[in-house]
């Protein structure tokens, strides 16, 4: 079978190809792509090539497809897998592989696997891993927010706290707690939030920063303080850009006690520095957002460490028991990840948005890898219908439900956007 796939041979190498796939070998599932989401990962692997850890050293020889938050449907099953999965049937992977011994995932490591392809090989490793999730959803695109999802609530079952007098570390962001999401109003800052209201363990206070008031506007449409309210959380939203000194305006705002959990979304100094300024007795400081320059730095107060217990720490990526509460919180209807999307495109819009990523705003890029459509914001999708019904139609969706993608909006592109 033939594939189109955007594949990497180096740094800022990235190719769009038509491909033949080998035959399935009897621990191996073929499949059919349909949505992908564009991380800020792969980004990254786009800039370093063959230095990224996850990428083999041979990709300028043996190169591999890149995406690795995606969905889709199986084909065709070997006969090792036969017993548990079925032609037909939906899935979202969960590209973490790391509890098998390695660094090697879907979107980095493989040939013919990645999420920004029309059709993959899925190899036996990920079924061994029981990271090929089997998905019930009516839409795809849930499946493929289900992984950066995951990330986030990975973050926060890793943060954990010690209490006084003991070496016991309690996992999880402290029940009740005073929390802050520093550049939180990203895509994965929304995503944040809308899990800190939500889910089981929730602090009773919650700061969310920025510097861009169009920013911070919209996720305080998306998350009201009225609606936090009613969850039994005080929700601020503060702009640190105007600030002489933001690390006292917010420790204000927790009466001077400081944070127990601070969450950073943005990999830079200033930040960093801010949120460990604010931690309180025993904060925990996660580290969320990656650097691509492997130099990055920022100064710690080691005072603060010692006296009074404050703990730094990084995660990147979740486990498959995340993914598989994120599904689940989805399907409840306690989550809509939905919000973070803010453009749509097809597999020939994945090169140029995948190097130029950080240069793009707004939030969540998602490609549906069966068509072409140049990466469009929605909130664009008004003016290109002036000159196109295609887009004036998927205007009257999406503005009918305040610019959120939805199961509507991805049906009527499925079926009507040109095919790749």
């Amino acid at each position: 079978m033939k594939t189109k796939a955007v594949r990497i041979y180096g740094k800022k190498d990235l190719r769009l190809e038509e491909f033949e796939l080998p035959a399935i070998k009897d621990d191996e599932i073929l499949a059919h792509v349909i949505s992908d989401s564009i991380c800020m990962s792969s980004h990254k692997a786009a800039l370093q090539g063959a230095d990224h850890k996850r990428e083999p050293d041979d990709i300028h020889i043996n190169p591999t497809i890149i995406g690795h938050e995606f969905a889709g449907v199986i084909l065709e099953t070997g006969r090792k897998w036969q017993h548990k999965f079925r032609k037909g049937q939906k899935f979202s992977i969960q590209p973490a592989m790391a509890h098998t011994g390695t660094l090697n995932a879907p979107g980095y490591s493989y040939r013919f696997i990645g999420g920004d392809a029309t059709h993959i090989i899925i190899p036996g490793i990920v079924m061994e891993a029981d990271c090929l999730l089997p998905y019930d959803g009516e839409a795809f695109f849930p499946a493929s927010l289900s992984e950066p999802m995951s990330c986030i609530i990975g973050a926060f079952h890793a943060s954990y706290h010690v209490p006084p007098g003991t070496y016991n570390h309690e996992m999880g962001i402290k029940r009740g707690g005073r929390m802050a999401i520093l550049a939180g109003t990203g895509p994965m800052g929304l995503g944040a939030i809308d899990y800190a209201l939500h889910c089981d363990r929730r602090p009773s206070f919650l700061v969310v920063t920025d510097i861009d008031d169009t920013r911070l506007e919209r996720a305080a449409c998306l998350f009201t303080p009225e609606q936090a309210e009613k969850e039994g959380i005080k929700l601020i939203y503060v702009n640190t850009g105007p600030l002489n000194n933001p690390v006292d305006h917010l420790k204000k705002l927790s009466d001077g006690k400081g944070f127990d959990d601070v969450f950073v979304f943005a990999p830079v100094k200033q930040v960093i520095e801010q949120a460990d300024g604010i931690l309180g007795f025993d904060g925990c400081l996660n580290f969320f957002a990656g650097p691509t320059n492997p130099e990055f730095k920022a100064e710690l107060n080691f005072y603060n460490v010692h006296y009074s217990f404050t703990h730094i720490m990084g995660t990147s990526g979740g486990n498959t028991n995340d993914m598989i509460e994120s599904l689940e919180l989805m399907a409840a209807g306690k989550i809509n990840p939905a919000v973070m999307i803010t453009h749509v495109g097809g597999l020939d819009s994945v090169i140029d948005t995948t190097l130029n990523l950080p240069q793009i705003p707004g939030g969540k890029k998602l490609i549906y890898t069966n068509i072409s459509m140049p990466l469009t914001s929605l909130y664009n999708l008004k003016e290109l219908g002036k000159t196109d019904t295609f887009y004036l139609k998927l205007n009257e969706i999406v503005a009918g439900n305040d610019y959120i993608w939805d199961l509507e909006a991805e049906r009527y592109l499925l079926a009507n956007a040109r095919s790749i």
